[in-house]
């Protein structure tokens, strides 16, 4: 007789907790709160002690002052009473008229003692509110410090420097534990870039090798001179198709490298990158009868010059093939405004409504029917331009001209 097999075991649960461990006495951990409650109190007690002090040696003075004698008695046969701080009684009075001097004599006194104690008193808060202010500015900065050295880490990785680790040391209380959790992020920020830069070196030898096979392939039957008229006709389509692959391959590849930091930056002329991008774009801007014109003074900036030179590529290549078909112009502009580079790039073309600007920098959108032919690219050419100018720090804008075109305006930091 079979026996019944036995139901299978809970798996034995994990001995070890990924979680921190907690200290045996968590409530003797030296946080901030802890910290900075030692800290006032102990301000407070030693204010209160020098306060009292004050106090006690200045009532101490007041009463030596209340206590010295109003009148003195002369002595000879005739007793004369003599006061300097009670002049009333140097004449001579009668019992009542004498009695009341002394009692007004008095008054006056302990008022003119209160009164001085009151004015030192009020001089010696002073004081010690000045010396509290200062000590207590010197101790928070003290107590904050690790803040501005968790601040200046965060400015230097939003600067593209991903190495860069706060590694905070002192007492485990909340500061290091944030600096501890900036760098754990810090840490897995810089796999991810990695692991992205990786990928898109990648993907861009396994998608340009088939296509670069395929346009090889297709160029290779072209060249037979005894192929059919139709098969020309399939092979130049086939060719046109494959190179707007390889251009949207190329965009998307620059894309994705261009979203991240420019870590190596070296000196590059705007003037030089725009006049190399409009050396390119000459032939094709002669053959649509479009004239580029502009002054293009030097203005140097810190990043990648290809980079820079794509953004002043797809700018001047975007306005001479979005232009009016007669009597177009193109004008590009280089210049420091304001302690930043300017590139600006200005073109006649169709009218442009104010609320497809923003469309205009995501890609694959175009404006309209009128921007969507297979010549006119794929796409990316603006959304190439933000995401490089991003990079290094700048930004892009564009807004619509009077009577037609678009004004792209690139601001660059020096």
């Amino acid at each position: 007789m079979a026996t019944t097999p036995a139901p299978p075991t809970a798996p034995p649960k994990p001995t070890w907790d990924p979680r921190r461990a907690e200290p045996p006495f968590p409530w003797l951990r030296p946080t901030i709160r802890i910290r900075l409650t030692l800290l006032y109190g102990g301000m407070f007690l030693i204010a209160g002690i020098m306060l009292l002090s004050i106090i006690y040696l200045l009532a101490a003075q007041a009463l030596n002052t209340g206590a010295e004698p109003l009148f003195r008695i002369a002595g000879g046969r005739d007793i004369k009473v003599t006061s300097d701080n009670c002049p009333a009684v140097n004449s001579g009075l009668s019992l009542d008229a004498f009695n009341t001097a002394i009692s007004h004599c008095i008054d006056v006194q302990r008022q003119t003692a209160l009164d001085n104690l009151l004015s030192r008193s009020l001089l010696a808060l002073l004081g010690l509110a000045i010396i509290a202010f200062a000590f207590g500015y010197a101790m928070a900065g003290r107590v904050l410090s690790p803040l501005g050295r968790i601040t200046r880490t965060a400015r230097a990785v939003a600067g593209s420097d991903l190495s860069r680790r706060i590694e905070l040391d002192g007492p485990d209380d909340e500061l290091k534990e944030l600096a501890d959790t900036f760098d754990d992020m810090l840490e897995r920020l810089q796999r991810a870039f990695t692991a992205q830069q990786r990928f898109v070196g990648n993907a861009s030898h396994e998608l340009r090798t088939p296509l670069a096979i395929n346009r090889t392939l297709l160029e290779v039957h072209l060249s037979d001179p005894g192929a059919p008229v139709e098969l020309q006709q399939l092979g130049k389509t086939l060719l046109a198709t494959n190179e707007r692959s390889e251009q949207l391959v190329e965009g998307l590849l620059l894309l994705a490298r261009s979203d991240n930091q420019i870590v190596e930056r070296k000196p590059v002329d705007l003037a030089e990158v725009a006049t190399q991008a409009v050396d390119q774009v000459h032939g094709e801007a002669a053959a649509k009868g479009v004239v580029i014109r502009g002054e293009r003074a030097a203005a140097v900036v810190q990043g990648n010059g290809v980079l820079l030179e794509r953004i002043a590529l797809n700018l001047v290549q975007n306005a001479v093939r979005y232009n009016v078909p007669d009597d177009g112009w193109v004008e590009v502009t280089t210049q420091v405004q304001h302690g930043q580079a300017v590139l600006v790039v200005t073109n006649t073309g169709p009218v442009v409504p104010a609320y497809e600007i923003d469309n205009l920098f995501e890609p694959f959108r175009r404006l309209r029917t009128e921007r969507t032919g297979s010549d006119k690219g794929v796409g990316l050419g603006l959304s190439i331009a933000r995401s490089v100018a991003r990079a290094h720090g700048g930004h892009i804008a564009a807004e619509p001209r009077e009577g037609g075109g678009l004004v792209m305006r690139v601001t660059l930091p020096i």
